[in-house]
């Protein structure tokens, strides 16, 4: 299982370090030049997701892990990733520079990368306009954008289960009716040979009746 986090001894040796200075901001004409944040910003955001539970584990850009992966919450994949992915009620997260060679079973997975394999996500599979999958797609919600690349079958299993057990319901139904009218007709007809039966009887009774008397 691929999981991401700090020890608390990792914290305290953090506290202990002197804060260092600033890189000076250098300014030339009406223009200044700073040191982008934006790479610290991603990095404080994901710390916040690992530190809340929110992300299992992280394979960086540059990173290539083999193997099996088993995750619980959400897995995001900047990197390249082969073998399988699993995970009963997780989340795969698949960036722009993230690539994965496996077949994939998740609750859902939004993929902005590369997947080379088949996908099959109870929830649902979300593709964004730089997503590249080649390969087939089970579930029963999915989200292409435009620009996304896809190349295979997808199956919306549990729209097909649904259609499934209405028409199975609906053929029970239709059975039943069928065996309450049949029962119904039966009963008739029974009840029309008794009448039958009983006017025989009484058909007979009087001709005895007229023989005694002759």
């Amino acid at each position: 299982m691929i999981r991401m986090g700090r020890s608390s001894r990792a914290e305290a040796n953090d506290t202990n370090i002197s804060p260092q200075p600033q890189a000076p901001v250098h300014q030339y004409g009406s223009e200044s030049v700073s040191v982008p944040s934006r790479a610290v910003t991603d990095s404080e955001s994901m710390a916040r997701d690992i530190k809340e539970g929110r992300l299992s584990g992280f394979v960086g850009h540059g990173t290539v892990l083999s193997g099996e992966t088993n995750f619980q919450a959400m897995l995001r994949v900047d990197g390249h990733l082969v073998g399988s992915v699993a995970s009963e009620s997780g989340t795969l997260i698949i960036g722009t520079n993230g690539q994965v060679d496996a077949n994939i079973m998740v609750s859902a997975a939004m993929i902005n990368g590369v997947v080379n394999g088949d996908i099959m996500a109870t929830e649902k599979v979300q593709l964004g306009r730089t997503a590249r999958v080649i390969g087939n797609i089970q579930t029963p919600r999915i989200i292409i954008e435009e620009g996304a690349i896809f190349e295979g079958s997808c199956s919306m299993m549990k729209a097909r289960e649904d259609v499934e057990k209405q028409t199975a319901e609906a053929e029970s139904l239709y059975r039943t009716a069928n065996s309450q009218a049949y029962e119904t007709s039966s009963d008739a007809a029974g009840d029309f040979g008794s009448s039958d039966e009983a006017a025989s009887d009484v058909d007979e009774d009087e001709a005895k009746a007229d023989a005694v008397s002759l």
